[in-house]
């Protein structure tokens, strides 16, 4: 839910610096949600008409407004959740939910199922880590340009909980604006195939990139298809030869197809969920309350001026693979409902 801002009070005089224009900001602020809904609501192919300059102006006009959690918003999306993806149970392949001697069947490779063994049971925790709402102020960070120059590291710092995608740069170069505390950190196997040789080779370079991450545990899509399976183990092997406390999760196949059949209801139809979808969805039921940075799906800034992809290089995703402009336009609406805070200004 979105409160007008508090003005600015003259204490010498008592009176409203804004005088009048106070009125102005509460008919912004209501304009801005209503149209923005009103768009949001009028079709699936919405996204698809508008014109990112008209998406800017009523982004911008809404930042006007306080940001406030809408309790019962926030209490029927999380039941949503779930009913349909159930989190605290499901997120992670524990020995609970995914017993020794069963058969696990992968995500995309429906074809493809995993046999338990007791090798690979042993590398599950024995439950899940963490419970419904346990944390009440939770960060998820996304990698995408407009973090640069927030001054945003603070404030994501103070959070209970921190999220991260795909082992980003934490180093003194962007903590200002990103922070360094991280409690979760997805890993893309991709990145361990194409940055660290598969981990068949020298191990150290990448055990030497998770130890900027502290004590933060790892979470990886072992089960996504047969290739990241190896791949995944593999981290698992080299944090042990290292005798690592780190904790190293994988998602459960079932959870993630669940997720993805809910966020298509939404209208995000892809090949794949971004990782940050991903955590932010878990995120929404591990958190009272959950807050968004560096998450934008445009080449601009809401204020018009270029950002790079990354906030810390400007490589593209492979094109077609993610839906990030359907992503981001749930998030916005989420935002306008209270269900989130979607962060894309500096942080004060």
């Amino acid at each position: 839910m979105l409160r007008r801002k508090k003005a600015y009070a003259d204490t010498s005089s008592g009176k409203d610096i804004l005088g009048n224009r106070s009125l102005c900001f509460i008919f912004i602020c209501a304009f801005g949600l209503v149209t923005l809904i009103q768009q949001i609501l009028s079709g699936k192919n919405y996204i698809k008409r508008v014109k990112t300059s008209d998406l800017f102006e009523r982004w911008r006009n809404l930042q006007i407004c306080r940001w406030e959690q809408n309790k019962e918003e926030t209490s029927n999306f999380k039941m949503s959740l779930s009913r349909c993806c159930n989190a605290p149970s499901f997120l992670f392949t524990t020995k609970r939910n995914t017993p020794a001697g069963t058969k696990l069947r992968y995500e995309v490779d429906t074809s493809g199922i995993l046999p338990i063994t007791a090798e690979v049971f042993k590398m599950f925790p024995d439950d899940m880590p963490y419970s419904k709402s346990q944390f009440k102020k939770c960060a998820v960070v996304g990698n995408g340009g407009i973090i640069k120059n927030s001054k945003c590291g603070k404030e994501i710092d103070s959070a209970d909980f921190v999220f991260r995608c795909n082992i980003p740069p934490i180093s003194e170069k962007y903590s200002a604006d990103v922070g360094t505390k991280t409690d979760l950190v997805s890993i893309n196997p991709s990145i361990i195939t194409e940055r660290f040789q598969k981990l068949e080779k020298w191990r150290r370079p990448f055990y030497e990139v998770l130890q900027n991450y502290e004590n933060s545990s790892a979470v990886l899509p072992a089960f996504y298809n047969t290739r990241n399976t190896d791949v995944s183990f593999r981290v698992k092997y080299m944090l042990d030869d290292f005798d690592s406390q780190r904790g190293v999760f994988f998602f459960h196949p079932q959870y993630l197809l669940n997720v993805q059949r809910f966020w298509a209801v939404q209208g995000v139809r892809a090949k794949r969920l971004s990782s940050g979808l991903m955590l932010v969805t878990a995120a929404l039921e591990m958190c009272e309350e959950v807050h968004l940075y560096g998450f934008w799906a445009f080449p601009m800034n809401p204020s018009g001026i270029f950002i790079t992809h990354h906030y810390y290089d400007n490589v593209k995703p492979r094109p077609g693979f993610h839906a990030m402009p359907h992503e981001i336009f749930n998030f916005i609406h989420m935002h306008t409902r209270g269900i989130v805070n979607v962060h894309t200004g500096q942080c004060t």
